[in-house]
């Protein structure tokens, strides 16, 4: 996506990564620590190239992921591993590059839950999902976000849609970011809405109102140690991020996994998403532990640092077997673990 998640051919990537040099080498990160969380409560989140990996995540652990809030992207399995598919049909559709039908894309995800490659989708009938659509993003089309209202819609899974901000193609916040129309890096949009707890509420219910300032860790860790040794092998930065609320030092918590799009992880933006995309105010009330796993870009395959959501890590990207959905779940079993 351009901005926040475009896929693009292997050529123009060679020359487009020019403008984007390696970042300095990062210090040393300690592990993530092990906080005793519910392994059984998760929810996710993502914007763009996030939001298809949230959607990934979620069919594919469908078993411990209840819920999944999505701003601008689509259905399930979209690009079905073409880089040109998801930069035009699961993008910009149109009359040559159309997007896929939702039910054969259900029917990938039914073959996928019987050969055991991802979790049962009926449990996809129990789950909730928050969709946002901004009327000024010019980059993923409302139809293609309406396709993963229709995919959801076959499992019978609650759905709550937002279609109504004049929002461009970013993360929507209450007041951080450029102005709400932009598409524009960082990507973040001050759209005077809070989609971070708009999305929360329905995907956890009733919460608690939010913080007025950050009382909890933000922590950085090493994301090598979940991805064998070599995270950018698989276009993971070395480091990752989580947000700790003071209560969860001791007590049990839920984890929420919010996904960047393209061009905002922390070697792009610093820690812009982290901070001001919206969730952390909500976590210190609400016992929530926030997951930010980070990609980093790759010259050849993935210059603007994006998800894989159409299948530069392999032909089993979009399943349990997929590199980094291995990866993140490796993440989620160790803030699950017993504290030490």
């Amino acid at each position: 996506m351009t901005g926040s998640g475009r896929p693009i051919s292997v050529l123009r990537a060679a020359v487009l990564a020019l403008a984007f040099p390696a970042a300095a080498a990062w210090a040393e990160a300690d592990p993530l620590p092990a906080y005793d969380a519910d392994p059984g409560t998760v929810t996710v989140s993502g914007v763009s190239s996030g939001g298809y990996m949230a959607v990934q995540f979620h069919v594919a652990h469908s078993g411990v992921v209840k819920g999944a809030g999505v701003i601008a992207a689509g259905p399930y399995w979209c690009a079905r591993g073409s880089a040109l598919a998801a930069s035009t049909s699961c993008m910009a559709p149109g009359w040559w590059t159309p997007l896929p039908q939702v039910e054969l894309l259900k029917a990938e995800a039914d073959r996928l839950a019987r050969s055991r490659q991802i979790d049962p989708t009926a449990n996809l009938a129990t789950a909730r999902v928050w969709l946002f659509s901004g009327s000024k993003d010019t980059t993923v089309a409302p139809a293609v976000v309406d396709a993963l209202r229709r995919f959801y819609a076959l499992y019978g899974t609650a759905i709550v849609g937002v279609t109504d901000k004049p929002a461009g193609h970013a993360m929507v916040t209450e007041h951080a970011g450029n102005a709400c129309g932009t598409s524009a890096a960082p990507f973040i949009n001050d759209c005077d809405f809070d989609a971070a707890g708009e999305l929360l509420k329905h995907l956890l219910g009733p919460l608690a109102a939010p913080a007025a300032g950050e009382g909890g860790r933000l922590i950085q860790f090493d994301q090598n140690a979940f991805a064998g040794g070599a995270a950018d092998a698989i276009s993971l930065a070395d480091l990752g991020y989580a947000y700790v609320p003071p209560a969860c030092e001791s007590a049990r918590c839920r984890v929420h996994v919010a996904f960047h799009g393209c061009q905002q992880s922390a070697r792009q933006i610093g820690e812009r998403f982290v901070r001001e995309a919206g969730y952390n105010r909500w976590a210190d009330g609400n016992r929530l532990i926030l997951l930010y796993p980070q990609t980093m870009a790759r010259a050849a395959t993935n210059p603007f640092g994006c998800w894989d959501w159409w299948g530069y890590t392999g032909a089993q990207y979009h399943t349990k077997s997929g590199p980094q959905l291995r990866a993140v779940k490796a993440m989620l079993d160790r803030l699950a673990s017993p504290r030490r």
